[in-house]
């Protein structure tokens, strides 16, 4: 697999367009992080690290809304690609949909949102926007 985040995306859309409770992931450490971003911000409803196998797995309840059935996540789109890497420095933070979405950065410091980074003062590489 060359690009394991986009995976990890693409599974995440396939299971909110199928309307699916739970989905299971294959686990690694950036993956493990950014669920925890997605659970803080409130994208998500619950999730499970498991430690079955070499390599473990991550189970993640999706949030729905009782009333309309639609998901919390809208969109999930993949910025920095194996191919072309997109780095930004922290006055250059990008501002999902003026401020309503998020985008999680990689940073020196961890996985964090674009607003976290802005007040840390620091920059990274962009891996995608959520909203």
């Amino acid at each position: 697999m060359t690009d394991p985040i986009a995976d990890y995306l693409t599974r995440l859309r396939n299971a909110i367009k199928a309307s699916h409770r739970i989905v299971e992931i294959p686990a690694s450490n950036i993956k493990k992080e950014i669920t925890k971003v997605l659970h803080d911000k409130g994208y998500i409803q619950n999730y499970k690290f498991e430690e079955n196998g070499p390599q473990g797995s991550i189970k993640i309840a999706l949030k729905y809304n009782p009333s309309t059935k639609q998901n919390a996540i809208v969109s999930l789109s993949r910025i920095s690609k194996p191919g072309l890497r997109k780095y930004v420095k922290h006055e250059d933070l990008p501002r999902v949909i003026n401020g309503l979405g998020i985008a999680i950065l990689s940073t020196s410091k961890g996985v964090m949102t674009d607003k976290e980074a802005r007040v840390e003062g620091i920059g990274g590489e962009v891996l995608c926007y959520v909203y």
